[in-house]
């Protein structure tokens, strides 16, 4: 019995090695197709609400406005770096999804 779990580990350890297999290596981590505009939306709410701090961010969806031009919809919450206050902001985003270019960004504010 010894023998043979020697001869799969040896054998396990071979395999790894000629074959350039790493057993600890990461696996890839997913990226929702929405991740890059969400990192948009982020950076320009950072560069609208400098005297914020982004706590919290909302994926709610993507619409298709025409052929041309669909919208990636997030809510960003913020709190004022003092403390003093917390908001949120609607952010959309529009793209041409065909070719994955930006076209423009709108902010709404809220209170819930």
């Amino acid at each position: 019995m010894k023998r043979t779990y020697r001869a799969i580990f040896i054998f396990s350890f071979l395999f790894c090695i000629f074959c350039k297999v790493n057993p600890t290596a990461a696996k890839p981590v997913y990226e929702p197709p929405y991740a890059k505009w969400g990192k948009i939306a982020v950076e320009k709410t950072i560069q609208r609400y400098p005297q914020s701090d982004v706590i919290d961010y909302l994926h709610i969806g993507r619409e298709q406005k025409t052929p041309t031009v669909s919208v990636e919809k997030f809510k960003l919450w913020l709190r004022l770096k003092d403390g003093s206050k917390e908001f949120g902001v609607f952010v959309n985003v529009e793209f041409d999804p065909r070719t994955e270019r930006y076209l423009g960004m709108t902010f709404t504010e809220t209170d819930r």
